[in-house]
């Protein structure tokens, strides 16, 4: 190779590098095709509002549950997340509540058995988005609620400036 020229590793040798050397918590969240221009994630998930919940449900034609929403919004942007809960509160990274910024995903835990987990949309100004439970439709709600800050487990940060 001739000095001073830069070779590029392909993603997937990039990604198991970084992972070998360990990245611990953090599970690095790639799109896999263009992004829905100028739109925040959060708008995709306001529009949602309103769409009845349904059990399995990911699209906004039949219906959402928790993490049924929170993966089709991802996905218009271009983000391939984990349909299960339990496998989207392990990608991106940690984030404190202090420090939540709108796009975040909220994770609660509502029965305090692994497989209770709820997830939202952190919205901004201390709300999320969420498809809360069957007989009930998407909606916004406060993180403050008694109920929220009882249950709430942590957040995590899919998109680098999600502002």
């Amino acid at each position: 190779m001739k000095p001073g020229r830069r070779t590029w590793l392909p993603l997937s040798l990039l990604v198991m590098l970084l992972a070998l050397a360990g990245c611990g918590e953090t599970v690095p969240v790639v799109p896999d095709k263009p992004a829905r221009p100028k739109v925040p994630v959060t708008q995709t998930a306001r529009e949602q509002v309103g769409v009845p919940y349904r059990s399995g449900g990911d699209n906004p034609r039949t219906g959402f549950d928790c993490s049924g929403l929170v993966q089709w919004c991802y996905g218009v942007h271009g983000y391939s997340l984990p349909r299960r809960t339990e496998d989207q509160l392990r990608v991106g990274r940690p984030v404190e509540r202090e420090d939540l910024q709108p796009g975040d995903l909220l994770f609660f835990n509502v029965t305090r058995k692994r497989w209770g987990l709820h997830v939202g949309v952190y919205t901004g100004r201390g709300l999320f988005i969420h498809s809360p439970t069957p007989g009930a439709k998407v909606r916004e709600e406060s993180l403050y609620e008694r109920y929220w800050m009882r249950t709430y487990i942590g957040a995590r940060r899919i998109l680098p400036d999600q502002r």
